[in-house]
């Protein structure tokens, strides 16, 4: 298959058929929501359009997101062949309808009509010393992108100091702020240290892990399922109608920050949580 023509079935696959670790734990948090509750109503029409859009290939949701794309080859590629496979891609994808056309010229609000202009899709390269292709894409919905926040630790109104226990905070305070507004129930992607643009890098890598996945450090490992308890205490439950799921799961990583500065950013993504991966590998590509 060539590479243009790989691309674009990656974008079909991730508009149109959530990844089974996702569609799982949708199914338990039916499961778990009382009979004739609002809650469970909603998980039944959630479940219902994740169905139909794998059956029919569209999309599981009307806002089919921004395109991220994070790029892994081998020395010697060249940056110009897969930007351009991309680009192509994303262009028929929209043709056919896999994708609305979500890239707008913010001086003159001109939709471009097609999902290309500046930036968009977004790319970001990374050579490695494997013999082989990883192409991974996130569609990332503008509702759950607009729920997104990011503190600066200390943060006096929260008493949330320079530490785990202040990033705690600041985490159930922002999706205490979401409410249902970022589609819930969500998955919460967390970067903490770095300045202001890589922790928010960090933060969205997070949704590239599967449900449940835990981070190999105990004290971040504790922090998530921590995090997991407490934030499905809070009731807002699926699309804010209130209940026992408010979030799927939580991915925390941290990475170096300078000695001034604490950043923690908070990436939300909705229950459509669209991302999926492509390996070429001696010229044959998998999707997982």
């Amino acid at each position: 298959m060539e590479l243009k023509s790989a691309i674009l079935e990656l974008i079909r696959q991730a508009a149109t058929d959530l990844s089974p670790d996702v569609e799982k734990v949708l199914s338990q948090a039916y499961e778990r929501e009382d009979k004739g509750a609002p809650a469970k109503s909603v998980f039944d029409t959630i479940l219902e359009n994740v169905r139909q859009a794998r059956e029919n290939s569209t999309p599981i949701c009307q806002d089919t997101g921004s395109l991220i794309f994070y790029i892994d080859f081998p020395e010697g590629h060249s940056e110009k062949s897969y930007r351009e496979a991309v680009n192509w891609a994303a262009v028929e994808a929209t043709n056919l309808q896999y994708l609305r056309p979500n890239a707008v010229d913010p001086v003159n609000g001109k939709n471009s009509g097609n999902n290309i202009g500046i930036n968009a899709p977004f790319l970001q390269f990374h050579q490695w010393d494997k013999d082989e292709v990883r192409i991974r894409l996130m569609l990332k919905g503008g509702g759950s992108e607009n729920v997104g926040a990011q503190y600066k630790l200390p943060q006096a109104p929260l008493k949330a100091g320079r530490d785990l226990k202040g990033v705690r905070k600041v985490i159930i305070d922002a999706v205490l702020k979401a409410q249902g507004l970022g589609c819930a129930p969500g998955v919460i992607g967390v970067g903490i240290g770095g300045d202001r643009v890589t922790s928010y890098i960090l933060s969205k890598k997070q949704f590239f892990k599967k449900i449940g996945q835990r981070n190999p450090r105990k004290e971040l490992a504790d922090l998530e399922v921590e995090l997991y308890k407490d934030l499905n205490k809070l009731g807002i439950g699926p699309m804010g109608f209130g209940g026992k799921t408010t979030v799927l799961d939580v991915f925390v990583e941290t990475q170096h920050r300078h000695p001034a500065c604490y950043f923690v950013a908070i990436s939300y993504t909705c229950w459509a949580f669209r991302r999926k991966s492509m390996t070429i590998r001696n010229g044959e590509v998998s999707y997982d």
